[in-house]
Formats: structure tokens, sequence, C-alpha cells
């Protein structure tokens, strides 16, 4: 029977093997890339700009993966991901711009900048304090403002989010969650306001002051505003089916349906 030092050597050693089998295929994965740009005309061709939209639809794609918990699509989703920072990082580095070794140094060193909870001696509480450490070292340290690290272009909802995430971070926030929605309460009448008086640029801003207060709330009750709209538009999408359904079996268009047929179709789906 095993010692328990020797358990603890066995679990370090594989470990340290398991590391090193990583490197490799790190490692193989960068030759593959090398040999790619020298030899395929499709790779050949790429640059930042043409592998942009590429690297959003990745993106979504593993967003959607999550979403589904399809943890083979994950994997799939990480290794497509992963190709595109190898990649743009290729490219970068023939354009003596930065290199792959670049990337990994500095986002050791942002880690272990970022976290000296774990690296250093400071103290904190909990998750809250990490995040406000975090702003802070971003904001003193390193010469950033709050807001220069939420892209602009991000989806309008999450980056509404995140901007109020960061806000928070740094104590500008409502003293009890229940405040918000007095302004939720007072962007509502100022849209209701610009409805009346019909002046279309006034409008728009009042939806928009709106919906960020919305996105306020949900932050402040711990709800992912942009996974929530997500499923009330698949559940818009699910409930409508029911009506192109019913419009087929019935032999017509769903165009020849009255709205009170469609209402009924609908509040149907509702309770199924």
């Amino acid at each position: 029977m095993e010692s328990k030092k020797d358990q603890t050597y066995l679990l370090k050693l594989s470990k340290a093997m398991n590391y090193k089998i990583s490197s490799k295929y790190f490692y193989d994965l960068l030759k593959i890339m090398e040999k790619l740009r020298k030899k395929c005309p499709w790779d050949k061709k790429q640059t930042f700009e043409s592998l942009r939209k590429l690297t959003i639809e990745e993106l979504y794609e593993l967003i959607t993966a999550i979403d589904e918990k399809n943890f083979e699509e994950i994997k799939n989703e990480l290794g497509d991901l992963l190709l595109h920072i190898i990649f743009y990082s290729k490219i970068a580095e023939e354009e003596n711009k930065f290199t792959i070794k670049d990337v990994l140094l500095n986002l050791k060193e942002k880690l272990i900048k970022r976290h000296p909870h774990i690296f250093s001696n400071v103290k904190v509480k909990n998750e809250t304090e990490v995040v406000e450490n975090w702003e802070k070292i971003k904001v003193e340290k390193e010469n950033k403002k709050i807001f220069d690290g939420v892209p602009k272009n991000l989806p309008s909802l999450i980056r509404a989010y995140r901007i109020q995430e960061k806000a928070q971070a740094v104590g500008f926030d409502w003293e009890h969650k229940e405040q918000v929605w007095e302004k939720v309460k007072e962007e509502l009448n100022e849209v209701l306001q610009q409805c009346i008086n019909q002046d279309k640029e006034k409008l728009t801003e009042e939806f928009g002051d709106l919906v960020f207060a919305i996105v306020n709330a949900a932050r402040l009750y711990n709800i992912d505003i942009d996974m929530a709209l997500q499923k009330t538009n698949d559940k818009f999408i699910a409930r409508f089916n029911f009506i192109e359904e019913y419009a087929k079996e019935k032999g017509v268009s769903i165009r020849e349906l009255t709205l009170k047929e469609m209402d009924e179709v609908w509040n149907s789906a509702k309770s199924k």
C-alpha cells in the first residue's frame, strides 16, 4: 500500500507529465501554423482584418455550446479559438510586432500582478474585494481609465452590464438595490413623454436610458440580462412556431390568420 508521501510524489509526477505533454502539443500547433503560413494558399493570405469576423463567429459558436452545455462542442470551439490566438500571433511575428511568447509572458505577468492576494501579502475577504483590487491595480498601477477594458464592439447589453460592473467596483453604485426601480420608472416616464412629443432623436436617447436602467436592475439582482433576453427570444420563437403549425394544419398561410386566432394559439402555446 502506498504511503501518503508516495501518493503526493505520484500526483506531482503526474502533473509534471501532463504539463510536459501539453507543452509538446502546443509546440506542435506552432509548427503546424508555421507550415500553413508557408504552404497553404488560404492561410498565407490571412490578415488581422480578414480573421476578425471569423474570430467573432468562433466566439459565438463557443457561447452557443456553453449555453447548450454541449461539452464536446465546447472542447472543439475552444480549440478553434486557440487556433485564432496562434494565427494572430504568427502574423504579428512576421510583421515584427510581437510573438506568441510575448502573449504568454504578458498574460503571466498580468495574472500575477492583479492577484496580489495569491502572489503577495494582500488580504481579501471575498470575491467583491478581489474585483475591487483588480480595478484599482489597473487604474493606479497600469495608468488605465476605469472603462478602458470595455470593448466598444461588445454587444450593447453586455457592454452596459460591464460598464456598470466596473463602476460598482470603484464604489459608484446604489446604496440599496431597491432604489434602482425609481430610476427605471423615471426613465419609462421620460420615454412616454417623448412618445407624446414625437421627437425621434430624444425618444431614441430616452429608450437608451430606459434599457440602461433595466440592465442596471438586472445586475443588482444578479441576473445575466443578455442570457435572460436570449431565453425570451427562444421562448417567443417556440410559441410562434405553434402559430405556424396551426396555419399549416388549416392549410392556409399564416398571413391569412386573424389576430384573434393568433392570440388564441399563442395563449395555448403558453399553457403548454
